[in-house]
């Protein structure tokens, strides 16, 4: 086996696209590209094909692999990027053949995740997507010490190191994720506060690089990072914002979201998608200026079901109508009146007075009062009424029920009539 070098940056990299026939596995290359260059890798040579379904043994086909071997070897590279996600005996036998480092787009994409991550929670996320990551691949770095090989001075009752690091692996993998039991549990104990402060979330959700952090920063004055780069923000950032006549909501910019994200990043990073699904409002942000918006709203909403927040009130603001010659600033709205499109600029900050005033009219619609009949003797559900909103007026009717009328958020009272059966 070859020696792997360590990892830095400019490292000149192939990277390797193939189309199948399933559209579902089709990947945008020019997106891979700005992966690759997002991780400091260095494109120096693109190996395209095309296949109706993946070779079990190089995952490209014998041919198109011996194609990357001669390109590997004319320019010289450090890594190979392959565009979709290899099975650990793929990668594995890729590296025989090709003598340098292979990469999957998995491994990409956590590998960028490692170096953006800068809080002590995201840093812990990635290093539990890694390492969940590795475990499945352990195998290229241990075949030497295997057991099965036996041999004189090789054979003995202990364990393998491969046995060894697994073990390892898992018991830090045990210890991270106890470490996200704590982050969660502080994250909630920061939302059931804020519930009881009667201040309701706002999460921008969307593709990478759509532009959310800029918005953010528009939105709230702040200077959360922000470029035009795949995965510029990793952790979350909270902020209070003010709306007109309709009181402070909570702001919460979250991770850019990307089609095939991998499954064990979405898992690590549970508590910080926390903040989405619990949100009582997501702003959807959509690149307007890509050709592929149509596509990456559909991947968002795939990830949005994944996590369990599909079900969440969303708004959609198209960005970058700078970029769009005869598009202006607008507001679109359905057939009930409410608003479900806002078109701006978070960089030029055209149209993020119409976002505010649609944020502050949902605001204020989405609180309802009404008067609901409880049984006198259900004193646990009067109990919930008086948590969950704003009591305005107690009374007994004439045949010993209690008549609340209540101030409370729409989606509070239509899961209270569900569970308890509420009636007007």
């Amino acid at each position: 086996m070859f020696e792997r070098p360590s990892k830095g940056d400019g490292e000149r990299a192939v990277l390797v696209h193939v189309d199948f026939s399933d559209q579902e596995d089709r990947e945008d290359l020019e997106e891979f590209r700005e992966l690759a260059m997002s991780a400091g890798a260095e494109p120096v040579a693109v190996v395209t094909g095309s296949r109706k379904r993946p070779d079990p043994r190089y995952f490209l086909g014998s041919g198109k692999a011996e194609e990357v071997r001669q390109c590997v070897q004319s320019v010289d590279a450090d890594v190979v990027l392959v565009d979709h996600a290899l099975a650990p005996s793929q990668e594995r036998n890729l590296e025989r053949l090709l003598q340098c480092r292979v990469l999957d787009r998995t491994g990409l994409i956590l590998d960028i995740f490692a170096q953006r991550a800068s809080t002590h929670e995201g840093r812990v996320q990635v290093e539990l997507a890694q390492l969940r990551h590795i475990s499945t691949r352990l195998v290229r770095g241990w075949t030497h010490l295997e057991r099965q090989k036996g041999g004189i001075g090789l054979r003995g009752p202990g364990e393998t190191q491969l046995e060894t690091d697994r073990r390892l692996l898992g018991d830090r993998i045990k210890q991270l994720n106890k470490r996200l039991e704590r982050v969660s549990n502080q994250r909630g104990q920061g939302r059931r506060a804020r519930a009881r402060a009667e201040i309701s979330t706002v999460s921008l959700v969307g593709y990478t690089n759509a532009g959310k952090s800029t918005l953010f920063n528009r939105l709230t004055e702040s200077k959360v990072y922000a470029a035009d780069q795949l995965f510029a923000t990793l952790d979350p950032t909270l902020r209070r914002l003010e709306l007109p006549d309709a009181g402070p909501v909570i702001l919460a910019d979250t991770v850019g979201f990307i089609r095939h994200l991998p499954h064990d990043l979405v898992a690590a990073f549970r508590s910080t998608l926390e903040e989405t699904r619990e949100a009582g409002l997501l702003l959807h942000i959509i690149d307007a200026a890509n050709e592929n918006y149509r596509a990456n709203i559909e991947q968002v909403n795939a990830v949005l079901k994944e996590i369990g927040a599909d079900k969440v009130a969303q708004i959609e603001v198209f960005n970058k109508v700078d970029l769009l010659p005869g598009q202006g600033p607008r507001v679109e709205r359905d057939e009930h009146g409410r608003v479900v499109r806002v078109w701006l600029s978070a960089a030029s900050g055209e149209g993020v007075d119409l976002l505010l005033a649609a944020l502050a009219e949902y605001q204020r619609t989405d609180v309802v009062t009404e008067c609901l009949r409880i049984p006198a003797s259900d004193g646990r559900l009067r109990a919930r009424l008086f948590a969950l909103g704003k009591v305005l007026h107690e009374r007994v009717d004439g045949s010993g029920d209690l008549l609340l009328e209540v101030q409370l958020e729409r989606k509070d009272l239509e899961n209270l009539r569900k569970s308890e059966g509420l009636t007007a």
